[in-house]
């Protein structure tokens, strides 16, 4: 793993150790502040093991997550949550200005929390959320569901650190009161929310705070409040390549589309190279964003090379084998499927079911849309202007092709003489012509019939 960091440190640029952002004297504590901004989804988990870990490395005396977020995936969340329950050195949370949703269930998820000035938290009911970003209404059943899983979520969440599990829940649950020594803190038909006036209000005769520890300008600040005024404060810095790497995660079905199809029209149209190229591309870009996540390593790079290569040799050097065909197909899915999933440290070689629904989903959703635009582009390609630029329809010697008019053509049926990769030549009677399919990879032999003739364009199609 060093070894592996060290790599890809030198080839990204990537500074080898934790930014520090204030000298002090070697023997002051050092405490990490880690940012949690933006969106939360599955890359970011990365981002945060890794400053657990260099705080763990330096014995850092706490860690101070700095948070500004409107939210983001349950399954995200709860994998933050159980790294930051691991660490063993006081946690805190600073809510710079939003904290929601996802956000506020892993703010719970540290022993203290303090806000800025007008920051706010809360509001973690979750909601079904359509690929363009749009909010869909849920099921009554699938809507209790995935309520009563994020409110066990955010109960342990608050149990774990000492929170109020009540009021951790009442940010997800609507239809209950919450009343705390007689005081009615939010009514019912509301979500909880709090500004940080509100969350460090103090209730009952112990006048134990509502949720916040206090409201703070800045990182500074907060130490001073908790006995760190002269710690060292070491930011993590996250770099250009993973702040991309988490886009190209979230994208990862559309990159997977684009690989796909690049490689299939590629195979179909063997030469005209663009496509293939484009293909190649969107999947080096999906590789290499899941691997700068920390979800993918060069072994599933490799794996997948070695996909494509049997396929490769299946097709021009072993044609009708099927086998290696196959097995390099099994080779590229599971190579794909495993660079979307989590390899944490001690865990088991092999997935959990639980584990592999994500990356089967991503790759299933990938899967049908590029089978469409394959379908698509078969059914219409063939016909478009570019496509007959592409495809090599000149007449060579020896072959009959005239560009008068071959309707007469139309019905004659034939036989392959050369694999159709869609273009190639074929015989009919004692001619010889150019044809091209609609995009079909039909091997020489292949009985043929025109369907299609206009001048020396010749579509067939198998018989």
């Amino acid at each position: 793993m060093k070894l592996k960091a060290l790599l890809t440190g030198l080839l990204l640029g990537l500074p080898l150790a934790p930014a520090t952002h204030a000298v002090a004297p070697t023997n002051a504590p050092v405490v990490y502040a880690i940012p949690i901004h933006g969106m939360i989804e599955p890359a970011l988990l990365y981002v945060i093991r890794r400053g657990v870990a260099e705080a763990h490395a330096a014995d850092a005396r706490a860690v101070v997550f700095l948070m500004d977020t409107p939210g983001g995936t349950v399954d995200a969340a709860t994998d933050i949550v159980r790294t930051i329950q691991s660490v063993k050195v006081p946690t805190y949370t600073l809510v710079e200005n939003h904290a929601f949703s996802a956000g506020a269930i892993i703010a719970l998820s540290t022993k203290q929390i303090y806000m800025t000035p007008g920051a706010v938290i809360g509001d973690a009911m979750p909601i079904l959320m359509t690929p363009w970003g749009t909010v869909e209404a849920m099921p009554d059943d699938i809507k209790e569901k995935s309520v009563s899983g994020v409110a066990a979520l955010i109960r342990s969440a608050a149990q774990q650190s000492g929170h109020d599990p009540e009021l951790a829940e009442k940010m997800v649950r609507r239809e209950t009161e919450l009343k705390i020594a007689g005081v009615v803190i939010c009514p019912s038909n509301r979500l909880l929310t709090l500004t940080n006036i509100e969350a460090e209000r103090k209730i009952g005769q112990d006048q134990k705070a509502l949720l916040s520890a206090g409201t703070v300008k800045d990182l500074r600040d907060l130490l001073t409040q908790v006995g760190l005024a002269e710690a060292e404060v070491r930011e993590l810095d996250v770099t250009a390549a993973e702040r991309i790497a988490r886009w190209i995660a979230a994208l990862a079905p559309l990159f997977l589309m684009a690989g796909l199809l690049g490689l299939y029209i590629e195979f179909k149209t063997p030469g005209v190279v663009l496509p293939g190229v484009l293909g190649v591309l969107c999947l080096a870009i999906f590789f290499w964003g899941h691997h700068i996540a920390g979800l993918a390593g060069w072994e599933d790079m490799l794996l997948f090379l070695v996909g494509v290569g049997l396929v490769i040799a299946e097709i021009f050097f072993f044609p009708g084998l099927g086998l290696l065909a196959v097995f390099g197909a099994v080779l590229m899915f599971w190579a794909l499927l495993s660079a979307m999933l989590e390899h944490l440290p001690g865990s088991p070689w092999y997935p959990t079911w639980p584990e592999m629904q994500p990356p089967i989903f991503k790759l299933g959703l990938a899967l049908i849309l590029a089978g469409a635009g394959a379908l698509v582009l078969g059914r219409y390609l063939p016909a478009t202007p570019l496509f007959r630029r592409l495809v090599l329809e000149t007449r060579q010697a020896g072959y009959q092709a005239s560009a008068e008019d071959t309707s007469a053509l139309l019905g004659l049926t034939g036989t392959a003489l050369t694999m159709l990769r869609p273009a190639g030549s074929a015989q009919f009677g004692e001619r010889r012509l150019d044809v091209v399919t609609r995009g079909d990879f039909l091997p020489a032999g292949t009985p043929l019939r025109i369907v299609e003739a206009q001048g020396n364009h010749l579509v067939v199609e198998k018989v």
